[in-house]
């Protein structure tokens, strides 16, 4: 009987993570000295995040503080995604932040391509916004990891249900 090891390639954010951030970003705000009396604001609603800000000198700085705030609880930038600048009430500007979730078929299909072109004794395939790899051998799924690991690819990528 011939047993099937496997485990998924998944690209997402810590919600928890990116929620703590936010909400030291809005900790910062309130404290800061050169935006007090000013409309800047940090909200959030469930996996969307929204800036406010009078002008955009104010919203970079916004901008600036959130980035640094998730850096630090370890969200990859490559998963940040910042909207346009819309104009808002009145003379404010505002834009919005969004996290990447997922690996899109647009490029699981080149990762699955490098990892066959390797030659190891895997088999990749697309499963919704992951990539399950199964193998007969463990250590082929451990070269597989360290293999991906070392891609440089325009997405984190994270190894889970190892199995």
């Amino acid at each position: 009987m011939a047993t099937e090891f496997s485990f998924d390639i998944v690209s997402r954010v810590d919600s928890m993570e990116a929620k703590n951030a936010i909400n030291q970003a809005q900790k910062e705000l309130q404290n800061r000295y050169d935006l007090k009396g000013t409309k800047c604001e940090i909200i959030q609603e469930k996996d969307d995040v929204k800036l406010i800000a009078d002008d955009e000198f104010l919203m970079n700085q916004l901008k600036d503080i959130v980035f640094s705030k998730l850096i630090k609880r370890g969200v990859d930038a490559r998963q940040i995604e910042w909207g346009s600048l819309e104009p808002g009430a009145g003379i404010s500007v505002r834009t919005d932040l969004k996290f990447k979730q997922g690996i899109s078929q647009d490029k699981a299909k080149p990762l699955i391509k490098q990892i066959r072109d390797k030659g190891l004794k895997v088999q990749a395939q697309i499963q919704g916004d992951e990539v399950r790899v199964t193998a007969k051998s463990k250590d082929d799924l451990q070269k597989t990891i360290q293999f991906v690991k070392g891609l440089d690819l325009d997405f984190p990528v994270e190894f889970v249900n190892y199995r």
